[in-house]
């Protein structure tokens, strides 16, 4: 009889894992069939199952809607996880990709690939090395300290002031980089295509990288309760927090290096996860992922329909959401007085 409440509370959680799933279908066929031309289900079908690409239709289905929907899918997918990693690790509840200059360090070493006119598999583990530098010099500083939460996020936001000034600077000696884009700047998909090699790659990047935070969920657990219970538990802490870390920033970084620097995916999508399936992460790891993958899917329709046919960049409407969230969160910390 002990085991109903588990039984009965882990059929909960499938079901809301497949609505969660359902969500993310619904979010991508919105996205490949609304915008400035629409996309009847008859054209769909007809352009998926004869692999038309010659047709109006076909050409902005399989070279614009399609690409931009994975686009959308995957950074979601990856930055939510991200977040999910940094604050379990980091025991910060504040931590997030944008907030803590992770998507910064990998928006700089992108910027620098644009500078070089590189792409593909070279921008995406430049990124994994900007973010995974940032992760590293912030994670570095609050152990040093023994900071308390809210100086580890103030570390970061000044790590992440820093990057973004080095970042400028590049911009306005080489004007004519691709990065320059406003969209780069605040996170959007405008720029996004099946073609130009940067798209693909980040995407197989980004789902392996969440297969494995899967994978590690045991130990992301127990690791977030604490070094000194982890350590009595037999984990390596160090070595599996240096792993997380490195996948948390591999995630960013293959998100950053084709989205731009969108902001508030990690803070929001885990949270909101965490009241949905709890914080056990075995569930919070694909909740997370299937809610981040369909909340940039549904900004970034948003987007394009509001103002059609103007768009705004996604990021803006992250924006929105985010920023009032993380100042109810710092408000909750109690001004930094509760220590990591």
């Amino acid at each position: 009889m002990r085991d109903l409440p588990t039984s009965s509370s882990d059929r909960r959680r499938r079901s809301l894992l497949a609505a969660a799933g359902l969500c993310i279908v619904a979010a991508a066929l919105l996205s490949v069939a609304l915008g400035a031309v629409r996309l009847s289900p008859a054209d769909l079908w007809r352009c998926l199952t004869t692999g038309d690409k010659t047709s109006a239709a076909g050409r902005i289905l399989w070279y614009s809607r399609l690409p931009r929907t994975a686009a959308c899918l995957a950074a979601g997918a990856g930055l939510a996880v991200a977040g999910c990693i940094l604050q379990a690790v980091l025991a910060n509840p504040l931590a997030a990709p944008n907030i803590i200059g992770v998507n910064a360090g990998a928006g700089l070493a992108v910027t620098i690939c644009c500078v070089f006119s590189a792409a593909g598999w070279v921008m995406s583990g430049a990124a994994f090395l900007g973010a995974l530098a940032a992760v590293a010099l912030v994670a570095g500083l609050g152990r040093a300290t023994g900071a308390s939460r809210l100086t580890v996020v103030l570390s970061g936001v000044a790590v992440n002031a820093l990057l973004n000034a080095v970042s400028e600077t590049l911009r306005a000696f080489f004007p004519d980089t691709a990065m320059s884009s406003v969209d780069f700047r605040v996170g959007g998909f405008s720029g996004v295509t099946g073609a130009g090699g940067r798209l693909w790659p980040a995407v197989l990047i980004i789902l392996i990288g969440v297969a494995l935070a899967f994978l590690l969920s045991n130990e992301l657990d127990v690791l977030s309760m604490g070094e000194t219970t982890a350590h009595g538990l037999g984990l390596p802490v160090r070595r599996c927090r240096a792993l997380l870390l490195a996948l948390a920033a591999l995630l960013a970084g293959a998100s950053v290096s084709f989205c731009g620097l969108l902001g508030f995916v990690g803070l929001i999508v885990p949270h909101l996860s965490r009241t949905l399936v709890g914080a056990e992460s075995r569930w919070l790891v694909p909740m997370s992922a299937l809610c981040g993958g369909a909340l940039v899917t549904l900004c970034d329709l948003i987007a394009r329909l509001l103002f059609a046919p103007y768009e705004l960049p996604a990021g803006i409407f992250l924006a929105f959401l985010g920023a009032p969230f993380f100042l109810v969160l710092l408000i909750r910390q109690r001004g930094g007085r509760t220590h990591a």
